[in-house]
């Protein structure tokens, strides 16, 4: 499923081509992925696309009303597992499992292709757009290390989970969990409330700065993944623990191992990420993966 990076990734294309552009007809093929679309088909003929943005995982493209009469509205899109949105020329080639099209003022058309059908689509009123963005967790690439040691450091949870809990942190998905938790030496099953402060900060910095490469690289390409110009991720070529299963650690040689955290499967490395302890009935303590 795409994550930030990749979000971000995609977001960044499409404001290459995106923003000044009018859309002025939108042809639909299969809808269950999208909240209301006679609603959708009826109100964006005739919006100006002014930007386009990143929500969490959510691709934003805002539209601008033809009068200031009209109130402006965000096309929001969640990418799912499968989803692309690329632009292209009417006349190119048109992909299988292509289900929404946007004619442009320039000749182009913005396509989403979705072979699963796992993503999701809908209108968000310029009224409504800040209660969406309240609903969803802080954004790791701009919070505050206060911000963050206040979120994890006072939480009984496996910090795993909250890294995966789009209400805490709203990007983070299983790949940079795993990869932020390796960069910062420490076990996904740790509780968040027993990290010293100097572990919150190492887990603070990680996250940004694995964020930061990946969006360097374009995001990862581990399965269906393409930007907005059809291109593959390079960031899986810098996976140090994400399935790498009984592989060498690139960093103590010892095997990376597989557990599951949060019902989610979490790679580590049992060296550089040593497991949590607890005391077991006669007060020995002992690790508990």
């Amino acid at each position: 499923m795409p994550e930030l990076p990749e979000v971000e990734t995609v977001v960044r294309g499409l404001r290459k081509s995106l923003p000044g552009r009018t859309i002025r007809e939108v042809r639909l093929g299969k809808t269950d992925f999208i909240d209301d679309p006679v609603s959708l088909s009826q109100a964006l003929p005739g919006r100006r696309i002014s930007a386009v943005t990143r929500l969490g995982k959510f691709v934003c493209i805002e539209l601008a009303p033809e009068n200031s009469t009209v109130e402006g509205l965000n096309l929001v899109i969640h990418l799912g597992m499968t989803g692309q949105l690329t632009v292209k020329h009417p006349a190119d080639q048109v992909a299988p499992h292509t289900h929404c099209f946007f004619a442009l003022d320039d000749r182009c058309e913005l396509r989403y292709t979705d072979i699963r059908r796992f993503g999701r689509m809908l209108i968000v009123p310029d009224t409504r757009i800040e209660a969406f963005r309240d609903r969803l967790g802080a954004d790791p690439l701009k919070i505050t290390l206060e911000e963050f040691s206040a979120r994890f450091g006072s939480r009984r949870s496996r910090v795993k989970a909250l890294l995966l809990d789009q209400g805490v942190l709203s990007g983070v998905g299983n790949i940079y969990a795993d990869e932020s938790l390796f960069r910062a030496r420490l076990h996904p099953a740790r509780i968040a409330a027993n990290l010293e402060p100097a572990q919150l900060a190492a887990l603070h910095r990680a996250v940004r700065e694995v964020l930061a490469d990946a969006i360097h690289l374009r995001g990862s390409s581990v399965s269906d993944y393409l930007d907005s110009e059809g291109k593959r991720g390079g960031f899986q070529l810098r996976h140090r623990v994400y399935q790498r299963e009984s592989k060498p650690c690139l960093r103590c040689r010892e095997k990376i191992r597989r557990v599951i955290v949060a019902g989610r499967s979490s790679h580590f490395c049992p060296r550089c990420q040593p497991a949590p302890r607890h005391r077991n009935a006669r007060g020995k303590a002992v690790k508990t993966a």
